[in-house]
């Protein structure tokens, strides 16, 4: 292996004494060191607090830094342990330690997004984690050295540790390590399962690092103990070019690798399939991934038994405790765990937006994906967008928030499937055996004589409520009702515009449930319309569907959003902590509903509906069209 990249080729050679100093300037980047003057520390995402373009070149001689293994995956593992042994005879509490992908963090990655150009050598990426050199309680300060554990996944490209002096907004290279490797890093990784635009259709989403003029990219599948099938794959990707501004163009651009998608079609009802992933190389040998397995889609309107997750705002969190871990997304593993361990319960998830929270830092995609994989990989994973995906200036959104870093939507539409018309315009119908779900694009335009509004209106209308009785309508913000503190500030309680416009539709198709994230807890309401309960049951609802059920299930991971000390009289429950819904149908009649927290993955909420198809037909006030007296 070698000693030093090309990194340290170009700092040794400016360099004749102990230290080199050598200034990146910064004056065009000023917007990306920000302050965190009055924000709260859980609102900002933990790589934009480090000033890389602050940053200063001072390789110190007797400050050392060392990683091993230096190979990874030996294996075939995609994930690992990496330990790290620093020095520096000059050490302080606020020393850091960052890793950088690709290892060679040197000026020929640089992005001048206003143009100007920069002088080498200096950082112009963003290390895709970090952590304080005395995060093991040693006694780093006193000895100037320490031991770290770094839990790295493969992302195409090697891997190097900096240690960095001065704090996050001054910071000082003062160690590079030699570069560390997977075995392979192109390999395929990270599925994701997708229902496709069919009831017998199952799409299997990937990341690698082969593009198609190297290998060809196909899906192996098919039921154990029979002849496999193979399905082609598409490959996509995306650019710098892409993103929509800062960070996302600038320090937080890393290179996603390519994205592949397989169609597995004409699949048998509620049926366990096995899958593996392959690419041909030109040598006509194939890179394998692992072995998976899941179950295909009952028939529509199909009687078993179903059951569905629902949630919102997850986020990421580091299981070595980098990043600042369980400061910025602090319940995201917790939540992520409880349901890896309940994987044999349930049987499609919907994750309604806000993902990883990267806000244009890209390389945190590949770390959410990981994070959701035992999940993904097993399991259909719908998604929804949200305003960290979407959302940015002048881009088409219907919000001109800067909430996605710059991403504008590309890395999420990209990186997953969901069987719309047009990726690009998120919302999708899906159904799942008696379910049927209209997912919406609460960061494009909905009201009445939009483009989605029609389409919301298409969805529910096109419901066979003989076959599927449980209709389900979901979007990112909060289009009916929450009692969250900032929108009652604001004197709404929803999404301006949001029910104002939508509920006319959930009235007259009579959708059992709405469900919304974007605020960060939990809270459902009484069966409601026009801002009235139209049932004053709690718990137990049967007969005619007179009023929607609001759900805000927001809770998935990030830091938690507060109620409002106003009495919101259509809300039933709230709580402030970690959770999900889960829905089971056993029959076309029943349905349950609880509320878990990730915790303990206890039920702290539930109610029931009890109902025959003749109560779905049973008219009810703004629900039906007008009828007539003629004989």
């Amino acid at each position: 292996m070698p000693t030093m990249d090309t990194l340290f080729t170009v700092f040794l050679l400016l360099s004749s004494k102990a230290f080199l100093w050598r200034v990146c300037h910064a004056s065009s980047y000023s917007p990306l060191i920000r302050s965190d003057l009055g924000r709260r520390p859980t609102d900002e995402q933990p790589l934009s607090k480090i000033a890389v373009h602050k940053a200063l070149i001072a390789l110190h001689e007797s400050a050392s830094i060392q990683a091993s293994p230096l190979l990874l995956g030996l294996k075939g593992e995609d994930t690992a342990w990496v330990n790290v042994e620093l020095s520096y005879p000059d050490p302080s509490e606020d020393d850091w330690v960052g890793v950088f992908s690709p290892a060679n963090f040197n000026a020929s990655d640089c992005y001048p997004e206003s143009g100007k150009s920069h002088e080498a050598p200096c950082i112009c990426t963003s290390p895709i984690k970090y952590m304080y050199a005395n995060h093991s309680g040693s006694n780093y300060i006193t000895a100037g050295k320490a031991k770290l554990s770094f839990q790295i996944i493969n992302q195409r490209a090697d891997f190097s540790f900096a240690l960095f002096t001065g704090g996050l907004e001054n910071p000082k290279v003062v160690a590079v390590s030699d570069p560390i490797s997977f075995v392979n890093p192109k390999a395929p990784l990270y599925p994701r399962l997708a229902q496709g635009k069919a009831w017998d259709e199952m799409t299997v989403t990937w990341t690698s690092g082969y593009n198609i003029d190297e290998a060809t990219p196909f899906v192996e599948w098919g039921w154990k103990g029979h002849d496999p099938k193979l399905s082609p794959a598409g490959t996509l990707t995306f650019t710098r070019g892409s993103m929509c501004g800062e960070p996302a163009r600038t320090v937080g651009w890393r290179d996603p690798g390519f994205i592949h998608t397989s169609f597995l079609k004409e699949l048998w009802p509620n049926t366990m399939y096995n899958y593996r992933i392959g690419h041909r190389l030109l040598n006509g040998s194939v890179v394998w991934s692992k072995m998976y397995s899941f179950k295909s889609s009952p028939y529509p309107g199909q009687d078993s038994l179903q059951r569905v997750i629902i949630f919102g705002d997850m986020g990421k969190a580091e299981r070595d405790g980098s990043n600042e871990y369980a400061s910025y997304q602090p319940g995201s593993l917790i939540t992520a765990d409880q349901l890896i361990s309940d994987l044999d319960n349930y049987d499609i998830v919907f994750h309604i937006g806000d993902m990883p929270y990267a806000n244009g830092y890209i390389s945190q995609w590949d770390q959410f994906t990981a994070q959701v994989e035992p999940i993904a990989s097993i399991k259909p994973y719908m998604v929804a967008s949200g305003n960290h995906e979407r959302s940015w200036p002048n881009s088409g959104g219907f919000y001109d928030t800067k909430d996605s870093g710059g991403e504008c939507g590309v890395p999420a539409e990209t990186i997953y499937y969901v069987p719309a018309d047009n990726r690009a315009k998120f919302w999708y119908s899906t159904s799942y055996g008696m379910f049927h779900f209209c997912i919406a694009d609460s960061e494009h335009d909905w009201r009445e004589g939009s483009e989605q509004y029609a389409w919301i209106e298409k969805c529910l209308a096109s419901v066979d409520r003989k076959q599927q009785p449980w209709l389900i309508f979901a979007a990112h913000r909060v289009l009916g009702y929450s009692s969250n503190s900032w929108y009652a500030m604001e004197g709404s309680f929803q999404e301006p515009m949001g029910r104002e416009h939508l509920q006319k539709l959930w009235q007259k198709y009579k959708v059992d449930i709405a469900f919304y994230g974007h605020v960060h807890n939990y809270e459902r309401t009484c069966p409601i319309y026009q801002n009235q309960c139209v049932n004053m049951e709690r718990y137990s609802y049967s007969g005619t569907v007179n009023g929607t059920i609001h759900v805000v299930v927001g809770g998935g991971g990030s830091h938690l959003s507060d109620f409002t000390e106003i009495d919101t009289v259509w809300s039933l429950f709230k709580d402030h902590d970690w959770g999900f819904v889960k829905l089971t149908a056993f029959n076309h009649s029943s349905l349950l509903f609880e509320y878990k927290k990730s915790r303990d993955g206890l039920v702290y909420d539930n109610f029931t509906i009890s109902r025959d198809y003749r109560d779905v037909l049973a008219c009810v006030h703004d629900g039906c069209e007008p009828t007539t007296l003629a004989s």
